[in-house]
C-alpha cells in the first residue's frame, strides 16, 4: 500500500506540465515545435534559456516536493524508506512523460529525474552534474549528457545501496535496483529518437538551429 501511495503522490504531481503551461501563459503550444516534448530541452530550443530554466525549476521541484512529503509522512519507515523515495520519483516521472489529460504525451523526464537524484543521494547528484556538464561542453549533445545521467544514476544506486548507505533490508534491495533500472531504462527508451540521430551523426546540439 505505502508503494501504491507513493506512486500515486508522484503521479499527481508529475502531471504539472510546466513546460506545457509556461508554453500556454505565452501563447505557444510545446508539443506544436522542435521536438514536440513539453520539457526543458525543447523550452531552451523554442522559447530561450529564460524558458528552459523556469521548466527546469518547476519540473525539478515537482519530484523534490512529494519527495519531501513522503519522507515526513513514512518516517518511521525507516528500513524502505529510500525504497518509498524511489517510487516517489518514479511516479513523478511517469505523471510528467505520460499525463493523461494531454493524450499521454509529456516530456523526457530529465529535470524530474534530477529532482530525485537530490532527494535521494548528494554524491549521486554531484556525479551526474560533473557527468552532464562535461558531456554538454564536449559535445554540445542535450540528449547524450541525459542518457548518461541516468546510467551514471542506475550505478550509483548499485553501488551505494551495495554498500548499505541507504539502510534498506535485504528483502527490499534487488526491488530498490529494480525501480531504479527501470527509471534508468525508461529515459533511455524516451531518448530513443536521439540515440538514433546521434549514431547518424544529425542529432541537435545545443545553440545550433533545430533541423527540420
Amino acid at each position: 500500500m505505502e508503494r501504491v501511495i507513493c506512486l500515486a503522490l508522484g503521479y499527481a504531481f508529475g502531471l504539472f506540465q510546466t513546460g506545457y503551461m509556461y508554453g500556454k501563459l505565452h501563447k505557444i503550444d510545446l508539443r506544436q515545435y522542435g521536438s514536440g516534448n513539453s520539457g526543458t530541452t525543447n523550452a531552451l530550443r523554442v522559447m530561450g534559456w529564460k524558458a528552459g530554466l523556469a521548466v527546469f525549476i518547476g519540473d525539478f521541484l515537482k519530484t523534490v516536493i512529494p519527495c519531501l512529503l513522503v519522507r515526513i509522512l513514512f518516517q518511521n519507515q525507516g528500513s524502505m524508506m529510500y525504497l518509498l523515495i524511489l517510487y516517489t520519483g518514479l511516479g513523478v516521472i511517469l505523471g510528467h512523460n505520460f499525463p493523461f489529460y494531454m493524450g499521454f504525451k509529456g516530456g523526457k523526464g530529465i529535470a524530474a529525474t534530477a529532482g530525485l537524484l537530490v532527494s535521494v543521494d548528494w554524491r549521486i547528484t554531484l556525479i551526474c552534474l560533473v557527468v552532464f556538464v562535461g558531456c554538454v561542453a564536449l559535445t554540445r549533445y542535450v540528449s547524450l549528457g541525459s542518457i548518461l545521467v541516468v546510467t551514471a544514476f542506475l550505478a550509483g544506486m548499485i553501488y551505494w545501496g551495495h554498500k548499505g548507505d541507504y539502510g534498506l533490508g535485504s528483502q527490499y534491495l534487488t526491488e530498490f535496483y529494480c525501480v531504479a533500472a527501470f527509471i534508468t531504462l525508461m529515459a533511455v527508451w524516451r531518448h530513443r529518437a536521439n540515440i538514433g540521430r546521434l549514431i547518424h551523426g544529425t542529432e541537435n546540439k545545443l545553440g545550433a538551429k533545430k533541423n527540420a
